[in-house]
């Protein structure tokens, strides 16, 4: 009998459809780059521990994650534009 394997600490690879992956990024667009790299691992460390994935799934832990993330921009009364 095979000696039990002990876990491991390298995350599992996740099998996610085209559109999955097209919603992630998607998702992750309006982020800075900086905040696009933390938003991707965050979003695959969700997903790992997730049983079931499927769109639903992955559509709610983008949105979740990207509250997180999301910083609006900065809009000044006084921007020089001609309308206002």
């Amino acid at each position: 009998m095979p000696a039990p394997s002990a876990p491991s600490s390298e995350p599992r690879p996740l099998a996610l459809s085209d559109s999955e992956i097209s919603h992630i990024m998607s998702a992750c667009r309006p982020l800075s780059s900086v905040d696009r790299e933390v938003f991707l691992r965050q979003v695959a460390s969700v997903l790992g521990r997730e049983p079931v994935l499927g769109d639903g799934v992955v559509s709610r832990v983008c949105r979740e994650v990207f509250k997180q993330h999301w910083s609006p921009p900065e809009l000044s009364r006084n921007n020089g534009s001609k309308y206002r």
